[in-house]
């Protein structure tokens, strides 16, 4: 892949870049297929609205679900203030239930769109997660009665990695007979998902999380079962009513081909990455000993690692490595410049939050820059480390 700079990307978490297969399957929507693929009286129409199908069948069949259960939005965060927001508000004027429940370390768009039911007059519980990051199912049954209309857990954290016991939190919803949904925009195409074998009632997708453009996603709804959402965008009644306007085929089209390439490639492109990771660990914890490991290793997705640098700021750290890109956590977090939430979730004190960096892997990652990157990154380390020795 041709790269516009020299850098050694390591951020996958925040974003990857489009896979050129992806972007090639796209061009052609973006000049002679120009077509509304809501115009159903001509063939320009036809081939639009053709595409777009063709997209959701690729989308169901990596998660398990028929195409007629994809929506597409935006992004996730329009899929997660839709699943969240949508369903809790019908469900409370269905069923009467008032109760949202949700997970410390979620993503800010789930988080605040639950706060944001508060002044509609729900009940939201926050509950807690272990040290590792891992929510104890126990801790979930607990709190599940017959006033909870929804539980949304993230299958897999956006900065520590971590992967939640989805199969045993749907069940535990199931038997409440509460609405399950799950954040999956960084797990899918990255972990084996079947929204039927893990009980999901809704599964939010984001097409730039996988190799796709930006600027679209996508909601799996249960259809039996099925689940009563209140639309949040109105308009013309696209998307069979859940979502009004009008869809880019160019992007449905990017975020299938994403789908397709990962369903064929993604054991083997994990098998790797796990490769990847341990080997740059490896390099991390014989340089700098008193590294900490943020997550359960045992739980996790194969392209990242959230570690902490004690006595050094992530900050400075950063700044110093010119030439390798990793973050401090969640990209939105980061932007506004936030301490993590994730990190102090799972027990962190801020002098260990301002310590951490998030280092992720994917698809165009070589062994060579995973070997040079890990050796500016401990040479850094340990420089930074000798200068606050002196001064401090």
């Amino acid at each position: 892949m041709n790269r516009s700079d020299a850098a050694i990307y390591l951020d996958y978490q925040a974003t990857t870049p489009t896979d050129p297969r992806v972007l090639d399957r796209m061009l052609p929507w973006f000049t002679e297929r120009f077509g509304n693929p809501h115009s159903a009286e001509h063939r320009h129409g036809w081939e639009a609205a053709e595409a777009t199908d063709a997209a959701r069948r690729q989308i169901a069949r990596l998660i398990g679900a028929s195409a007629k259960e994809i929506t597409f939005t935006s992004g996730a965060t329009e899929a997660n203030n839709l699943a969240v927001i949508g369903a809790a508000r019908a469900a409370a004027a269905g069923s009467g239930r008032r109760r949202v429940i949700t997970v410390a370390t979620e993503h800010a768009c789930v988080l605040e769109s639950a706060r944001s039911l508060r002044r509609e007059g729900f009940e939201v519980m926050e509950l807690p997660v272990d040290g590792a990051g891992m929510l104890d199912p126990e801790t979930l049954r607990a709190a599940l009665d017959d006033s909870v209309a929804l539980v949304s857990v993230m299958a897999v954290n956006n900065e520590i990695g971590v992967i939640q016991p989805l199969a045993e939190i749907g069940r535990l919803c199931r038997e409440a007979g509460a609405l399950f949904h799950t954040d999956a925009a960084q797990a899918v195409g990255k972990i084996p998902l079947d929204v039927r074998e893990i009980g999901a009632a809704m599964m939010s997708i984001s097409g730039h999380k996988i190799y796709g453009p930006k600027g679209v996603g996508a909601l799996f709804v249960r259809r039996r079962p099925r689940v009563p959402i209140e639309p949040l965008i109105h308009g013309g009644g696209q998307e069979r009513g859940l979502r009004s306007g009008t869809l880019a085929p160019a992007l449905c089209v990017g975020l299938g081909a994403a789908c397709e390439i990962a369903a064929s490639e993604m054991e083997a492109e994990a098998g790797r990455l796990a490769v990847f990771r341990d080997r740059f660990l490896a390099r991390l914890r014989d340089g700098v000993p008193d590294l900490v490991v943020n997550g359960s290793l045992e739980n996790r997705i194969p392209g990242n690692l959230n570690v902490t640098f004690p006595g050094i700021e992530a900050n400075e750290l950063m700044a110093a490595l010119d030439g390798v890109a990793v973050s401090s956590g969640s990209a939105c977090s980061s932007g506004a410049g936030k301490p993590s939430h994730v990190l102090q979730a799972i027990g962190l004190d801020p002098a260990r939050v301002q310590a951490t960096v998030r280092i992720g892997f994917g698809r165009f990652t070589t062994t060579e820059e995973v070997d040079t990157a890990s050796r500016h990154v401990v040479e850094t380390a340990r420089r930074l480390a000798k200068r606050f020795r002196a001064a401090s």
